[in-house]
């Protein structure tokens, strides 16, 4: 079982380390398994989507990343709101790790860093994003079991998929590597994720729940796919209205190297895709300015020579 231990720095809070958990023991009726398998349709679904497509290639446009940051923002403060109502709760209680997961201080720095010190006044929930937030608070308020369910889809996969999405921003960014701007991503206070996970299913595996509660947190769950995937496609059709920007040549930032974890929404096939095509290619090649003066050079001759032959 977890154990708290100061950190080695002596800070005043602590950090959890977590002892390995096997998962030899899982049952196929267990929580975590049901939703493993009861949302694989949705998850195929959300990593296909142009948005997270783009992301992973590192086709991730400024504006359009401080958007999905105020996105994020409304729908953590929404679900760590009715996590902290639900604290107490016996059918969610086990799940609050408010010190390890909780992501809404962490979005404020993130905002306070590209809107600056009056960034409340600067951002407003978007369309998707209110339907998504008002969903959490019904649930919390009416149903706080199924808060299990969006507790699920959204730390789980920040602290798998999330991880990979956190170097490509970085990259394609180019974000101070001191981590401002995605400090979203960062979880100083869970020591080892992949353990802290086990932990976590293992929590949900351990709550009273009948066989109707858990199909309705694998439904529940589902919908809060739909709802992420809402959220990319408002994105989505934002991002093609904006200017575009210098991402490196539109070269893809994501290597194929980095481990992207079955996951919550992000996309872990994704990931090991093979490269960008000759013809993307090509066209991040013809973007770089040596290689423009070189064209124009080659058109100037071409358009003097044609000229000659005409006359």
């Amino acid at each position: 079982m977890p154990s708290a231990q100061e950190s080695p720095e002596g800070g005043e809070e602590d950090i959890l380390h977590y002892e390995e958990i096997e998962d030899d023991a899982v049952s196929p009726m267990d929580l975590s398994e049901l939703l493993k398998e009861g949302t694989k349709e949705s998850h195929d679904r959300a990593e296909n989507t142009q948005f997270v497509k783009d992301f992973l290639k590192g086709r991730i446009k400024k504006e359009l990343f401080k958007l999905a940051t105020v996105a994020l923002y409304f729908t953590y403060s929404a679900l760590e709101e009715e996590m902290d109502h639900n604290k107490d709760n016996p059918l969610f209680a086990p799940l609050y790790f408010p010190v390890e997961l909780h992501r809404r201080e962490a979005l404020a720095k993130d905002l306070k860093y590209f809107y600056g010190e009056d960034w409340k006044e600067k951002i407003q929930c978007s369309e998707a994003t209110q339907q998504y937030v008002d969903r959490i608070h019904h649930v919390g308020q009416h149903e706080p079991e199924l808060l299990v369910a969006h507790a699920y889809t959204r730390y789980m996969g920040d602290l798998s998929g999330g991880q990979v999405l956190k170097k490509v921003a970085q990259r394609a960014l180019k974000l101070p590597s001191t981590e401002e701007g995605i400090q979203f991503y960062v979880f100083d206070n869970i020591s080892n994720a992949q353990q802290f996970k086990q932990l976590y299913r293992a929590r949900m595996n351990a709550l009273d729940l009948d066989k109707n509660t858990k199909e309705r947190i694998v439904e529940e769950a589902n919908k809060a796919f739909r709802f992420n995937m809402q959220v990319f496609d408002e994105l989505d059709k934002v991002g093609r209205s904006l200017g575009e920007e210098a991402q490196d040549g539109g070269v893809p930032v994501h290597d194929g190297k980095g481990d992207i974890r079955k996951c919550p929404y992000y996309a872990d096939k994704l990931g090991s895709a093979s490269p960008s095509c000759p013809f993307h290619a090509a066209v991040g090649l013809a973007r770089q300015p040596l290689v423009q003066l070189v064209l124009a050079a080659c058109m100037a001759v071409a358009a003097g020579a044609a000229a000659w032959y005409i006359l």
